[in-house]
């Protein structure tokens, strides 16, 4: 069995999770209260309602005006009046409207902040960024449609993450998505305004298909502050994502004779199949608290091994110092390490490690992007390959698109330069650390006697629970009670331990408790 380290008991208490709400300047869907005739007196001079929702204020007790107001908009969260997007109005505005004091709004603002359910975004006003859950039904699937939990069964197919997508939910743990509520739209637009400021209409025509030079300088810097890696711009490829980056590796593999790349066991299931569709065989390797095993890796012949040695995907073990070694004399004796740095730079409660690429750059590949960082939707990441196959994957970068779009790697190497990706990096921190704090508290009360897994970085828990569950079978309960997990066995060539992968990067901390109580019900049901 693949061994899962970095084994702690469930602790932790609950946190708060976003910062206070603003009012914004625009109105949002609230308006004036009209002349007061729908209140049947004919007297606006009494009327203390709202268009907004029909809020009557006349309806709060005396003393409880926030606790009403706040139980109200929980309520229209909960039965759809209001859905993830809609603004709330500007607290003056609703307070005027409400005849209250500006106070009672904005109270009542700030402890649906705190829920994690609206979120302030200074001129964009104050939104809903999640809806109450315990209320709203299960999506009812087409009539013809497959069972959601249908997609649980028998091995999963190259579609299965589309399928999992497109599944309907009421809350998401799916690992591997950032917070793209976060995203930093206003240093991004000042950012792409300075460099449309500044653009030569050269800038306008086929790139240079290794990426532009400003953005492969901005990575080199970033790779050297951050991850210890000390490389020239001309070192740096830029490419859609890590999956085109293995994309381009496979036939350059296959031309070196590597027809096997060894896989982490448990391991990426996304990974494994990119290889295999690639035609590249994925023998199995285990995974202990140290790592992946090294006697095992030599065992398979491979002369290639994928790893996440920063965060392992999914246990989150940390390579240690020993295997690290280990695995630099095996790369030493001619092998090649292709190393998936994935979400290397979000961690909480341990200090960074540097990349492997820092300490043996002829043997190693390093692969890395901004998908966890700023948005997948992006399409920018990079590949720092060993010189001997440097020239091969330029080319095969070349021959598929000639290059990444040139105007979004210019404003990512000024986000780069600026020191805004790293500003961002620091709030996404805070904010990732207090998810994954009120996720181990829910675990605790909900799954007692589960063990959490790499809770010391990363955007997802592992975790593994005691009954003897199909972890498939649980997987497939807590979707049909609205909220969306892995089973861990996806991720598995060999049997182990039933778990579940956890993310909790983009499900505000006052949702997360909710989605942890179905899956316990889900599994007490099964057992």
């Amino acid at each position: 069995m693949g061994g899962v380290g970095e084994r702690e008991r469930v602790t932790g208490g609950p946190t708060t999770d976003a910062p206070a709400a603003g009012d914004g300047s625009a109105s949002g869907n609230g308006s004036a209260s009209g002349d007061g005739s729908a209140l049947g007196d004919g007297s606006a001079a009494h009327a203390h309602g709202s268009d907004f929702l029909q809020l009557d204020a006349d309806a709060a007790p005396p003393g409880g005006k926030a606790d009403w107001l706040v139980g109200q908009l929980r309520r229209a969260m909960a039965d759809g009046r209001l859905t993830v997007g809609s603004r709330l109005p500007p607290t003056r505005v609703l307070a005027a409207e409400l005849r209250v004091s500006r106070g009672v709004v904005a109270e009542a603002y700030r402890r649906l902040t705190e829920d994690g359910r609206v979120e302030g975004r200074r001129r964009g006003g104050t939104v809903v960024v999640a809806v109450s859950t315990a209320s709203v039904p299960p999506s009812v699937p087409p009539a013809g449609a497959a069972p959601p939990g249908a997609l649980f069964l028998g091995t999963p197919g190259a579609d299965v993450f589309d399928a999992l997508r497109a599944a309907p939910c009421r809350v998401d743990f799916t690992p591997g998505r950032p917070d793209l509520t976060a995203f930093p739209r206003s240093a991004w637009l000042r950012a792409e305004r300075a460099v449309l400021g500044e653009l030569s209409a050269e800038h306008l025509g086929y790139g240079d298909p290794r990426g532009a030079p400003e953005l492969r300088r901005a990575v080199a810097g970033w790779l050297a502050r951050g991850r210890g890696i000390r490389v020239e711009p001309d070192e740096v490829l830029v490419v859609a994502g890590t999956a085109q980056a293995l994309t381009l590796l496979h036939p350059v593999l296959r031309a070196d004779g590597i027809d096997a790349v060894a896989v982490e066991d448990p391991g990426s299931l996304g990974t494994r199949q990119h290889l295999e569709h690639g035609g590249l065989a994925a023998p199995p390797v285990p995974v202990d608290e140290d790592g992946v095993r090294v006697d095992a890796l030599r065992a398979t012949g491979a002369r290639a091994v994928l790893l996440t040695p920063a965060h392992q995907f999914p246990t989150g073990v940390v390579t240690s110092g020993e295997r690290r070694r280990e695995l630099l004399r095996w790369a030493a004796d001619g092998g090649l390490i292709i190393e998936d740095d994935y979400d290397a730079e979000h961690r909480y409660d341990r200090p960074p490690v540097p990349a492997l690429r820092a300490f043996l750059d002829d043997r190693v590949c390093y692969l890395g992007s901004v998908s966890k960082l700023l948005a997948p939707a992006l399409r920018i990441g990079w590949a720092v390959p060993p010189r001997r196959h440097r020239e091969a994957l330029v080319d095969a970068k070349r021959f598929t698109d000639l290059g990444n779009a040139v105007l979004p790697q210019l404003v990512l190497a000024r986000l780069m330069e600026s020191g805004g990706l790293e500003r961002h990096l620091r709030l996404l921190r805070g904010r990732h650390r207090r998810r994954r704090d009120a996720m181990i508290h829910a675990l605790t009360g909900r799954l007692p006697g589960a063990v959490v897994h790499g809770a010391a970085a990363g955007l997802h828990l592992t975790v593994t629970y005691a009954p003897d569950v199909p972890d498939t079978e649980l997987a497939a309960a807590a979707l049909a009670r609205g909220v969306k997990v892995q089973p861990l066995s996806w991720h598995r060539q060999r049997p182990g331990r039933p778990g579940l992968v956890l993310g909790y990067a983009a499900t505000p901390a006052g949702v997360i408790p909710d989605g942890v109580a179905s899956i316990g019900e889900a599994l007490r049901e099964l057992s």
